[in-house]
């Protein structure tokens, strides 16, 4: 597991971000974690998705089971991980995604350009039918 720290202002708060990378058949799953606020705490993940997409593994779910706060540079991150993922020939699925985050999609109208799961099982599932059409 890797994590970032990053001071938001003088007092004592600390924002973290962390994720986790697991692969399951042909899938990626990204599970993210804390609070993605500023493109810099995601660095290792973008990074990450390129080394995986080199290795032409394209398919992702990104579960955002644990992310309790998202900003427009989170969003940002989720974007450049689809993306990636559709350039490569591959599609990404968000799993998992909480009331704040889902009415930030649905505000940003990015419900439209994402394919959202309620869970990671049902990514994959969504993500398999996707994949084979």
């Amino acid at each position: 597991m890797r994590k970032q720290k990053k001071i938001i202002n003088q007092k004592s708060t600390t924002m973290f971000f962390t994720y986790t990378s697991k692969k399951q058949g042909n899938i990626h799953i990204l599970t993210l974690t804390g609070e993605l606020i500023d493109k810099n705490q995601a660095e290792k993940l973008i990074q990450e998705v390129n080394d995986i997409i080199q290795n032409n593994h394209i398919h992702f779910v990104v579960d955002l089971g644990n992310l309790k706060y998202l900003n427009s540079s989170g969003l940002t991150i989720l974007i450049q991980i689809l993306t990636k993922a559709r350039k490569a020939g591959g599609e990404a699925v968000i799993a998992n995604v909480g009331k704040r985050i889902k009415e930030l999609l649905i505000i940003t109208k990015l419900n439209t350009v994402f394919t959202v799961a309620d869970t990671v099982e049902h990514g994959i599932s969504k993500l398999n039918k996707l994949v084979s059409n």
